[in-house]
């Protein structure tokens, strides 16, 4: 049987019958890949310590079937340090392509926009948009972006001073220059397509990834943004 190798991360990890793991990659050649990891929890096994998110891995892995096994694995650098508040931010990538992600289909687009996150979040300071760009780029990777920079029925560029509201497969419709509920500032759209990331747009941009992400996401709430309010985070005001 094919060994096909593999570079990529741990997205979940769970325990499965008495000794193993159950791991969910997210892979650059072939997106997510769901593998068996064999005696991985036993006490002389030495994939466990490497088995974690955020290290890069060269896996290998067999099978003709959704659920492979994994062969062999081997670390292809350091691992990624986050902690705190970056620490959640990524685990909630990991939950959100976890989610969304089928099987066995490659996303090189989004495996370097994972990537790129990631190291973004080790960097820097202020990881709104960090999240923001990042739910953008998958949304519009997966097909379902939206257009933020035209009229959905007239095609002309969206005026500034114009409200819109956000019609799910159609884009960005013109409601007038009085502001109704559920309606967008035409500046503030063209600010979060351009990702010119201020207060203002951080918070439009919040808004539609969160409606677009959650027909994807389905009701199930996410794991890693109910840890991440159960934190000191909460105190200030912050969710992902």
């Amino acid at each position: 049987m094919a060994t096909e190798q593999l570079n990529g991360f741990v997205l979940h990890r769970r325990a499965y019958r008495e000794t193993s793991f159950l791991i969910n990659f997210f892979t650059m050649e072939n997106g997510k890949v769901s593998a068996i990891v064999k005696g991985a929890r036993g006490a002389k096994s030495d994939k466990k310590s490497m088995l974690q998110p955020f290290q890069p891995l060269l896996v290998a892995v067999s099978g003709r079937f959704e659920l492979k096994n994994l062969q062999q694995v081997e670390s292809t650098g350091a691992m990624l340090r986050l902690s705190g508040q970056a620490l959640y931010c990524a685990l909630y990538l990991n939950e959100v392509l976890n989610r969304v992600l089928a099987d066995d289909i490659p996303h090189p687009e989004i495996f370097a926009l994972y990537q790129q996150s990631l190291h973004a979040l080790v960097s820097s300071k202020h990881f709104e948009p960090i999240l923001r760009s990042f739910e953008l780029g998958l949304l519009d990777a997966l097909g379902y972006g939206i257009d933020l920079t035209h009229d959905a029925d007239t095609g002309q560029p969206l005026a500034e001073s114009g409200y819109y509201r956000i019609q799910a497969e159609l884009g960005c419709i013109y409601q007038g220059d009085i502001r109704l509920s559920g309606s967008f500032l035409g500046s503030s759209l063209l600010k979060v397509a351009s990702e010119y990331w201020d207060a203002e747009s951080l918070q439009v941009a919040k808004i539609i990834t969160r409606k677009a992400l959650g027909e994807l996401l389905g009701s199930k709430p996410l794991m890693s943004r109910e840890l991440f309010k159960q934190t000191h985070f909460r105190s200030k005001g912050r969710e992902l």
